[in-house]
C-alpha cells in the first residue's frame, strides 16, 4: 500500500438516498462502510432543488430505511425538509459520512482492492458502492443554432423559481416532471410560455398499480443488462396527474408543440410551416422567445469510474441488479432500474448483500 492511503472494507461514494440506504444495510450485515460525499451538508441532490419545489409538489416516496420521515408542512421547500431529514438520519444511525470529499477516480489497486482517489486523499477498499446519482450531470441536447441565441438558456438544474421570468417569453423543453414544475409556475408570470417535446406526452389516468410498476422497471432493467444507457423514467411510465401537472393544466400551460428544428437569435424555428404555433418566416414557422429552459433530464455521474473501463459497446455499463458485470468489486445503486426513491432503498439492500458475499472470500494481505 502507498503511504497515506486509508484502508476500508467498503467505500460508499455519495450520501444521497441510494448511498445512505446502502450504508444502512451494510451496517445491518455487520460491515462498517466509509461514506464519501462531495457536498458540504446532508441532503444529496435535494439540497440543490428550487425553493419553489415545496413538499406538496414532490411526487414520490423518499423515506430512508429504519427512520420514517415526520410529516412536514406541505408549503415548506423540499430543499429544506429533506436535507434536515437526511442529517437527522446520518446522526441517528451513526453513519460515518466524510465530507466534503470529491471523488476524482476509481482505479484498480495492486493488492486486489479498488483505490478511490479524491481531493482529500485515497481510500483502498475491497468493495465500492457507487451512489453518485445524476444531479451533477444535467443533459443539454444539441440543436442547430443554439450558440446564436440572443436570449438566456438555462437547465432545470439552475431553475430557482418564476419571479426572474416575469414579462419574458419562455420556451420549456422536456416531457418530464421537471418541465411540469416549471410550466406550472411560469404560466401567468411570464409574458408567454411554450412547451415543446420530442415525443407526444403520455398521461396516465390509471392507478399505475404494482404490475405496471414492475413492467416499467423491467423495461429499464433490460437495457442496463444489455449494456445500454438507461432510459428516463418518464419515457417508460408516462406522466401521472401529479399536483404540478394539475396546476399546469389549470393554467393552460400544457399545449404541447413538436420539437423545433433549430434555434435562431430571437426564438425557435420549425422547418415545416405547418408545425408549431408561431408566425410564418422564410424557411419555416417561427416562435419568438427570449428564454429557453432545458428541462431535459440528467445523465449518470460516472466519469470517475472511467479508469475501470466499464462501458459496453452500446454506451452503457452492464449491470445485473446492482452488480457491475465487468467489475465484481463494484456495485451501482441509483442507476437504471434503481434510479427512483423506492428503487434506491431496495438497491441498497441488494448491494449490501452482494458486498457481503464478496467479502466472504479471502483477499491477499
Amino acid at each position: 500500500m502507498q503511504p497515506g492511503v486509508e484502508r476500508s472494507e467498503v467505500v460508499v461514494i455519495g450520501a444521497g438516498q441510494a448511498g445512505l440506504s446502502s450504508a444502512y444495510h451494510l451496517r445491518r450485515l455487520g460491515i462498517e462502510p466509509v461514506v464519501l460525499d462531495a457536498a458540504r451538508g446532508a441532503g444529496g441532490a435535494w439540497r440543490h432543488r428550487s425553493p419553489t419545489l415545496t413538499m406538496e409538489k414532490v411526487h414520490g416516496v423518499f423515506d430512508l430505511p429504519g427512520m420514517t420521515r415526520q410529516d412536514a408542512d406541505g408549503g415548506r421547500p423540499a430543499a429544506e425538509v429533506v436535507p434536515a431529514y437526511y442529517a437527522a438520519y446520518e446522526s441517528g444511525t451513526g453513519l460515518n459520512v466524510v465530507r466534503p470529499v470529491r471523488v476524482t477516480a476509481v482505479r484498480d489497486g495492486a493488492d486486489g482492492r479498488l483505490v478511490v482517489g479524491t481531493d482529500a486523499g485515497e481510500w483502498a477498499a475491497r468493495a465500492v458502492v457507487n451512489a453518485t446519482g445524476t444531479w451533477t450531470r444535467p443533459y443539454w441536447p444539441y440543436y442547430p443554432g443554439a450558440a446564436s441565441f440572443a436570449g438566456r438558456q438555462l437547465h432545470y438544474a439552475g431553475y430557482r423559481g418564476p419571479e426572474e421570468f416575469a414579462g419574458r417569453r419562455v420556451v420549456v423543453v422536456g416531457g418530464g416532471a421537471s418541465a411540469m414544475h416549471v410550466l406550472s409556475e411560469l404560466a401567468g408570470v411570464a409574458a408567454a410560455t411554450a412547451w415543446v417535446t420530442r415525443r407526444p406526452p403520455v398521461f396516465r389516468d390509471d392507478d399505475f398499480d404494482l404490475d405496471a410498476r414492475r413492467e416499467a422497471v423491467a423495461q429499464v432493467d433490460s437495457r442496463v443488462r444489455a449494456g445500454l444507457p438507461p432510459q428516463s423514467v418518464v419515457s417508460v411510465t408516462g406522466l401521472t396527474y401529479s399536483a404540478v401537472v394539475r396546476e399546469a393544466m389549470a393554467r393552460g400551460a400544457l399545449n404541447r408543440l413538436p420539437m423545433f428544428d433549430r434555434i435562431v437569435p430571437d426564438g425557435v424555428l420549425w422547418d415545416d410551416r405547418d408545425a408549431g404555433d408561431g408566425l410564418p418566416r422564410d424557411g419555416g414557422t417561427w416562435l419568438r422567445a427570449d428564454t429557453i429552459v432545458w428541462a431535459t433530464g440528467f445523465r449518470a455521474a460516472l466519469d470517475h469510474l472511467a479508469p475501470l473501463r466499464l462501458r459496453e459497446p452500446g454506451g452503457g455499463i452492464r449491470v445485473d441488479g446492482t452488480q457491475v458485470v465487468r467489475e465484481p468489486r463494484l456495485q451501482l445503486v441509483g442507476y437504471g432500474p434503481t434510479a427512483s426513491t423506492i428503487g434506491a432503498n431496495r438497491a441498497g439492500r441488494t448491494a449490501a448483500r452482494n458486498v457481503r458475499a464478496l467479502l466472504s472470500h479471502p483477499v491477499a494481505a
